[in-house]
C-alpha cells in the first residue's frame, strides 16, 4: 500500500507545493510547529532515510538546502531547523522548521493552524524565492 506522501507525489492527493525535480518533492506541512513548515521527501518511496543510497542522499540534503534558502528567504525566522525522524509516516522524508525560538522543533506541542489562503499563498512565496 502505497504511503500518504507517494499518493501526494502521485497527485492522488493535494499538496501546498514548493518545489519539485525529477527525484524530490518539497511541500507544506499541513501540520505545522511553526509557519513554513515544510517537509522534503524522494519520488522514490524508501522507508527509512539512511536506507537511500549515499547519492540519492546527498542530493536529496542538497535539494533541502535550497528549499531552506527559499523558506529562509519567505519566513522571518533565526535559522531554519533541520529533522530526520522518521516515525511518523514510512516513507523517508525531511521537516524544515523555521526557527523562532528552541521550542519551534518540539514534536510534542500543539500545532498551529493556517486557512487554505494562508496555506496557498505561503507555498507561492516560497516557491517564488527557490533557486
Amino acid at each position: 500500500m502505497p504511503t500518504i506522501f507517494s499518493r501526494i507525489i502521485a497527485g492522488e492527493i493535494p499538496c501546498y507545493k514548493i518545489a519539485e525535480n525529477d527525484e524530490f518533492l518539497a511541500f507544506l506541512d499541513i501540520l505545522p510547529l511553526e509557519k513554513g513548515h515544510s517537509l522534503v521527501v524522494p519520488k522514490n518511496e524508501i522507508d527509512y532515510i539512511f536506507d537511500m543510497d549515499d547519492d540519492s542522499l546527498s542530493r536529496m540534503h542538497l535539494f533541502a538546502k535550497r528549499v531552506a534558502k527559499a523558506l529562509r528567504d519567505t519566513v522571518p525566522c533565526l535559522r531554519i531547523g533541520v529533522a530526520a525522524i522518521g516515525l511518523e509516516v514510512p516513507h523517508a522524508h525531511i521537516h524544515l522548521v523555521p526557527l523562532q525560538n528552541l521550542g519551534s522543533m518540539t514534536f510534542t506541542k500543539d500545532r498551529i493552524k493556517l486557512s487554505q489562503t494562508e496555506f496557498e499563498t505561503l507555498a507561492l512565496d516560497i516557491s517564488k524565492n527557490f533557486k
